[in-house]
């Protein structure tokens, strides 16, 4: 694709998988305190990037436009392209992109479309809110999600105030708040080259 980007925003932090013969717990990384600049442009402002896999199938699952009050709508930009990158041989370099984009067709209706999604040869289309069938059980989804980064705000201000560990896991900052999510499932077969490991990160640009 042969399109300029501005600089990119970088999500926070890349994630290391272990790809073992059985299901392995989430990994994350959290990204909810951004300079003015970044939190400006919310449809590029990605805040947690997880991942884990299933067998045979690794699913990455990204927000943006985090922070939105409950019943506020999603956040949808055609000028901003998402890129998912994987490095499956340990050298902190992408050996592999899956670019993710959103348009609108002539009544206005959004879409999103995900291109060179590992396992599969075209590009995967279709309605946003909705779970589409990317082909050989594969599936992809964007759309407006409760944020599930879980964080008591008041309980670590607290803990720095008074120096004693003060959190209390029945508050939760992030309760009621909204954000814009894409989750991508995988071959990984297709995207680790027979490697036992591979890093995960996501960034976003405007086109």
């Amino acid at each position: 694709m042969n399109k300029s980007l501005r600089p990119a925003r970088w999500g926070l932090g890349a994630l290391a998988l272990v790809l073992l013969p059985f299901s392995s717990p989430p990994t994350h990384a959290a990204d909810h305190a951004d300079s003015p600049a970044t939190t400006e442009d919310a449809p590029a402002d990605l805040t947690d990037v997880y991942a884990w896999h299933d067998g045979s199938t690794l699913v990455v699952g990204f927000g943006f436009a985090g922070l939105a009050e409950a019943g506020m709508p999603a956040v949808y930009d055609s000028g901003v392209l998402y890129t998912v990158h994987i490095d499956n041989d340990g050298d902190n370099l992408s050996d592999h992109d899956i670019y993710v984009r959103f348009g609108q067709d002539a009544r206005g209706e959004w879409g999103v479309q995900v291109e060179n999604l590992p396992g599969i040869a075209d590009p995967v289309i279709g309605p946003v809110e909705t779970t589409i069938d990317a082909g050989l059980g594969l599936r992809v989804f964007a759309g407006l999600r409760d944020d599930p980064f879980f964080f008591d705000l008041d309980g670590f201000r607290e803990t720095l105030m008074t120096g004693m560990l003060s959190f209390d896991n029945t508050r939760d900052t992030f309760a009621a708040r909204n954000i814009t999510a894409v989750v991508l499932e995988a071959s990984i077969d297709a995207l680790a080259g027979g490697a036992d490991s591979v890093a995960v990160w996501v960034s976003t640009g405007r086109m």
